[in-house]
């Protein structure tokens, strides 16, 4: 560079060609796509398989709904094609028979000491001469109004004395007192009266008197309804009620019943409501004796209850053999008899569970012939064995196919698993409490729900026996019976009580009689007819009477029932027909109120003539010994109280009570 005189040399410039990166940067570059682009295809595999299987997922859940849907679509026409010929049939099917009544001393024991088969009070009282004496001393102070109920009071009072013993007290003073009846009404007035009043000075609530047994009272006036209302049972209202059992019964008794759970295909219950698909097939409907109708999927203890059924049709249920003194035979041919059982060497064992034998399992095929015959114990005991007799049992039946479907009663053991091979037995469903279902048993769980369509049909079918039933009990008037006398009679003295205490709401006053008559008397009866039938009651029979009994009590509530999604089945079965239902007893209340009112001396003359026809019924001196317990119980405090009042201690009750203590111990 020449500037002027001066020369000056900057140094050497070298030019490269243009590169931006180095060739470990291109290198990394390269490495880090070829991994970018390995994950994109991945991914993309990944996302076409998982839309692959969503598609299949989505084509399995369509299909599944497709059969659940045409699952429900069978059991709804099932039901509709059930709801349209089975009130016919069994309309048809319970005419002419026999009403199985229980005699008056069976039916009271039954109500005033349920389970309790044979009771002192039947008995005669084998007892010492100062024993009886005793009694006879007892009863005098029983007949004397102040010392009885001196003496409940106090038995109340005591923190020991039970529910059970209340009760037990009741139903001992009605019988003692059945020869007077007027008397025990008197008293049980007073009771109430006192337990009203008790009521209120404690400020509870008017509308919770006589809603659940905790007085002698309570228990006294369900016995005194017993007694008094056997009549009308007889003439008017057991006719309806016990149609309704058989109705239930027969309608229970279409489909399979398992006889381990008491779960049934058709039920007004949703508990004891089968819901699994139970595959079974129609055998038999002639015979030579009989006509019968059995499904294959029934045990043969169900197809013996059946042959007994069929055979002792109207006959009392304890008049009858039972299945267990019963054995079946099969007869092949002219000599080949071979003896059907729950369990025998054939009876099939999967894992731990052990399923009962049925007419499927011993593949008894259309056109066999069956018989009951008496139990021969050598037979029953040798398993899947054969017995050759010269004659044929009377009762007999040939199996055919049929049009409609029949089972047995199921009496719901309680069978336990047996403790030498823990296996546990099943019929139709498996126990749910067990947690080693099978696959196809839980996918048949998830879609339970359709079988509730059954509950309606059910319901539908039954309907007319519950409005039979309801119309019977809720009329003043019901073909041609009159009102009884007892249930004016104590309505009056309610409304008397609410009177004289200024109760003017009528929520309360419908509440009491409801309490009273209806919730004490009818919903007992209801749920146990065997207390006034000579009948059996299996367990899917209690289960669908005891929603009937439910329906009963709602009818008589005057509060509204709100219902939703979560609201019981029970309640939502009966939920359009209870408000038709509280009009009946609003209009049956109103009726009796409108009534003349019978005098004390009309009903004390009804009274003595209830004396006169059962007062032998029961034994007073035996009924006098089991009070006398609770007397020698609560000694002390009886005699405190007898000296505090005033009357007792004027007429010298407590020395007579000392008196009797003292020959019942034997001393003078």
């Amino acid at each position: 560079i020449l500037v002027g005189g001066l020369e000056y040399f900057p140094g050497t410039l070298h030019i490269y060609s243009d590169s931006a990166l180095t060739l470990p940067a291109i290198i990394g570059i390269g490495a880090g796509g070829g991994v970018l682009l390995i994950a994109i295809i991945a991914v993309l595999i990944a996302y076409k398989r998982k839309t692959r299987d969503a598609d299949r997922t989505l084509k399995r859940l369509q299909l599944q709904m497709d059969n659940l849907e045409s699952r429900v679509a069978l059991e709804c026409k099932e039901a509709f094609a059930e709801l349209q010929t089975d009130i016919q049939e069994l309309t048809n099917d319970m005419d002419g028979v026999k009403i199985p009544f229980l005699e008056y001393r069976n039916y009271t024991m039954r109500v005033m000491f349920p389970g309790i088969e044979e009771h002192p009070v039947l008995k005669e009282l084998d007892s010492p001469a100062n024993v009886e004496k005793a009694l006879r001393l007892f009863s005098q102070l029983l007949n004397n109004k102040m010392f009885l109920l001196t003496f409940i009071h106090t038995l109340e009072d005591q923190r020991s004395f039970s529910m059970r013993d209340r009760g037990n007290v009741a139903s001992l003073l009605m019988a003692a007192l059945q020869g007077r009846m007027e008397y025990a009404t008197m008293v049980l007035k007073q009771l109430l009266a006192d337990l009203i009043e008790k009521n209120l000075e404690n400020k509870n609530h008017p509308k919770l008197l006589l809603r659940r047994t905790e007085s002698v009272a309570e228990k006294m006036l369900t016995n005194w309804f017993t007694f008094l209302l056997h009549r009308f049972l007889k003439e008017c209202a057991g006719e309806p009620l016990f149609m309704l059992y058989c109705a239930i019964k027969q309608q229970m008794e279409k489909g399979p019943i398992d006889a381990i759970t008491g779960e049934a295909r058709y039920s007004l219950s949703e508990d004891k409501l089968i819901r699994q698909q139970i595959d079974y097939k129609q055998l038999g409907e002639a015979g030579t004796e009989v006509p019968v109708k059995v499904l294959n999927c029934d045990t043969v203890t169900q197809v013996k209850d059946k042959l007994l059924d069929a055979v002792y049709k109207g006959v009392s249920f304890s008049q009858r053999p039972q299945a267990d003194d019963m054995d079946l035979e099969w007869r092949q041919g002219r000599l080949t008899r071979i003896i059907l059982q729950d369990e025998d060497v054939t009876t099939k064992i999967e894992s731990d569970w052990k399923r009962l034998n049925t007419l499927a399992h011993y593949q008894v095929t259309d056109g066999s012939l069956v018989a009951l015959v008496q139990k021969q114990v050598s037979a029953y005991n040798i398993a899947n064995s054969f017995t050759f007799t010269r004659s044929l049992s009377r009762y007999e039946s040939l199996l055919r196919t049929s049009s409609s479907p029949d089972s047995l009663r199921s009496r719901a053991p309680m069978i336990t698993p047996d403790q030498e091979t823990g296996t546990k037995l099943w019929h139709l469903v498996k126990n749910h409490e067990h947690s080693d279902q099978r696959e196809g048993d839980r996918g048949s769980k998830m879609v339970s729900e359709i079988y509730l369509t059954r509950l309606l049909a059910t319901k539908g079918t039954l309907q007319k026996f519950v409005d039979d039933l309801f119309e019977t009990v809720f009329s003043t008037a019901h073909r041609g019976s009159a009102l009884p006398l007892a249930i004016k009679y104590m309505f009056d003295f309610l409304d008397e009580q609410a009177d004289k205490r200024q109760i003017t709401d009528p929520d309360v006053r419908h509440t009491w009689k409801s309490n009273c008559l209806p919730l004490r008397f009818w919903v007992n009866v209801i749920k146990n007819p065997q207390f006034v039938f000579d009948i059996h009651k299996s367990s899917i029979t209690d289960a669908c009477l005891s929603v009937v009994a439910q329906t009963f009590m709602d009818c008589c509530s005057t509060s509204e029932h709100r219902l939703g999604k979560d609201s019981p089945s029970n309640k939502l079965l009966y939920a359009k027909d209870i408000p038709n239902y509280k009009s009946w007893v609003e209009r049956y209340y109103r009726d009796i109120a409108k009534m003349p009112s019978i005098s004390d001396q009309d009903m004390d003359a009804y009274l003595v003539e209830q004396s006169r026809l059962h007062g032998t019924e029961f034994n007073t001196l035996s009924a006098l010994s089991e009070l006398y317990f609770y007397i020698n119980k609560y000694k002390e405090e009886i005699l405190t109280a007898l000296d505090r009042d005033g009357y007792c201690r004027k007429h010298k009750l407590r020395h007579k009570l000392e008196q009797a203590i003292n020959l019942m111990s034997g001393s003078s």
